[in-house]
């Protein structure tokens, strides 16, 4: 698996003092950029990581639709995460955000792959099915259970398809790519609204 660092820290810096320092505020709309940006980069690692493992992409849009489902199992996992510690409408403004941030960035993206379209409305939907469906799962002690990695390797192997070359995504998706996206939100989550307790892990 190739590893890349994902930025998931406010940093502050001054001509006086070039030493940058964790800012400790910020609204509601910044953290959902700054966590929408993370989540995208996360879900791109993801889905180059699978052609590095030699899983086949027959086109881009294939390649865009393993990131999409990546992006929706991203942001209902931050949804149920950040219950713990935000209102109900403080949950919703962020997730929202991060929504819209997502799907602009599915907009640009196809826009540049496919050419002009309304490429939002159909990734919205989407969103609103795999949320309603990963509703259904549980999570243990704040963390998805093996139903919930299995269900987005499930998603991932119905994209690509069952042949001899990738039916074996949807053990990377559970083994490697479901737990390096978890690790990644839990920590950027916590890091961004201040919840961390080592600053240097």
């Amino acid at each position: 698996m190739v590893v890349r660092r994902i930025k998931d820290r406010w940093h502050n810096s001054t001509p006086e003092d070039t030493k940058r320092e964790v800012l400790t505020e910020k609204s509601l709309k910044d953290q959902a950029s700054a966590l929408a940006f993370i989540q995208w980069r996360t879900a791109l690692n993801g889905a180059i990581n699978l052609h590095d493992e030699d899983f086949r992409y027959d086109d881009d849009q294939q390649r865009i639709g393993v990131i999409t489902e990546y992006l929706a199992f991203q942001i209902q996992l931050v949804d149920r995460l950040c219950s713990e510690f935000l209102s109900d409408p403080e949950r919703e403004t962020l997730i929202s955000e991060i929504c819209r941030k997502a799907a602009d960035q599915i907009q640009d993206n196809l826009t540049d792959i496919a050419g002009e379209g309304q490429y939002r409305p159909p990734f919205i939907a989407l969103l609103n099915q795999r949320f309603g469906e990963y509703s259904t799962l549980e999570y243990n002690d704040g963390q998805p259970n093996y139903e919930v990695r299995r269900f987005l390797g499930h998603c991932v192997l119905m994209l690509l398809g069952e042949d001899q070359t990738n039916r074996w995504v949807i053990d990377q998706v559970i083994d490697i790519e479901a737990p390096e996206f978890i690790d990644q939100n839990v920590k950027s989550l916590n890091r961004l609204f201040g919840r961390d307790t080592d600053r240097n892990k």
